[in-house]
């Protein structure tokens, strides 16, 4: 039986290069595996407590979903910021206490911006 609680259980981006964007969010701790539902196209995903993050390929017919923002909950905000740019993605904001706690942004290769957050 539901208690009403809604939560998100499913964040889809689109990708230029499928490698790179694997390259980088495994940086961030995430793995994934090469998946296709019926004749659909390979991407990516990602599937952790009862969570899919999926990344496809950005093609004519899907629009981009490069104004996307994402966040993750990391243990350390500046290693993984650190492990983030390394990967390729591009600082937004460095690592910075805020009253919210510890953050930074980095986007992606694509350009969706990455908020990471401590746990």
């Amino acid at each position: 039986m539901s208690d009403g609680t809604i939560t998100c259980n499913l964040v889809v981006l689109r990708s230029r290069d499928l490698d790179r964007a694997h390259s980088f969010y495994r940086a961030l701790g995430l793995s994934f595996v090469r998946h296709s539902h019926g004749s659909g196209p390979v991407h990516l995903a990602s599937e952790s407590a009862g969570q899919v993050f999926e990344i496809y390929p950005l093609t004519d017919r899907g629009g981009p979903t490069n104004s996307t923002r994402v966040g993750f909950a990391v243990p350390s905000v500046d290693d993984t910021y650190a492990s983030l740019l390394s990967a390729g993605g591009i600082a937004v904001a460095p690592p910075k206490d805020s009253r919210w706690g510890r953050r930074a942004v980095v986007a992606d290769p694509d350009g969706h911006r990455v908020e990471l957050s401590a746990k």
